[in-house]
């Protein structure tokens, strides 16, 4: 047998590999710290479920505590509705505008078209004065609507 240098390469990957065994038998242990390895690990078996209880819960309350502080903010806007109802002005304007109740003797004119004209149709069809009378057969129809809804092309894909 001939000695032959070992590669740089090979050297450095014997060197990295540690022995498990040699370790694992200088970690010496006396019995006050398995005791208290124990005990650690078991505290932690106990206050990470009760943890995870106390987390939930607070978040449960921070959100109860959101929706008591909503309905305070609808009851506060119901009451001062309720302070307006009991206001007689108040009560004869929403009559008024509502109702359209009038005072004994007052004149109300009630503006039936008041429309811009530029938003009013321009052509109207004319009402023919024959009557026509169409097929009552509205299944066909149906189905070609849609099949047709559905062959279009340029129909956007839902989201």
């Amino acid at each position: 047998m001939t000695n032959r240098p070992v590669p740089p390469s090979r050297s450095r990957v014997q060197s990295a590999q540690v022995d498990v065994r040699e370790w694992a038998s200088g970690i010496r242990l006396s019995g006050f710290m398995v005791i208290m390895l124990s005990l650690v690990i078991l505290g932690a078996w106990v206050l990470v479920p009760t943890l995870g209880t106390y987390i939930d819960q607070r978040q449960k309350i921070a959100a109860l505590q959101e929706s008591v502080q909503v309905s305070q903010d609808q009851i506060e806007t119901l009451e001062q509705e309720r302070e307006r109802w009991e206001d007689p002005a108040y009560i004869t304007t929403q009559a008024r505008e509502r109702l359209y109740y009038v005072k004994p003797g007052e004149v109300v004119y009630l503006v039936d078209n008041d429309l811009d004209p530029a938003a009013l149709p321009q052509e109207q069809a004319l009402v023919s004065e024959e009557l026509e009378e169409r097929p009552a057969d509205w299944m066909p129809q149906l189905l070609r609507t849609v099949a047709g809804a559905g062959l279009a092309q340029n129909a956007t894909p839902g989201r």
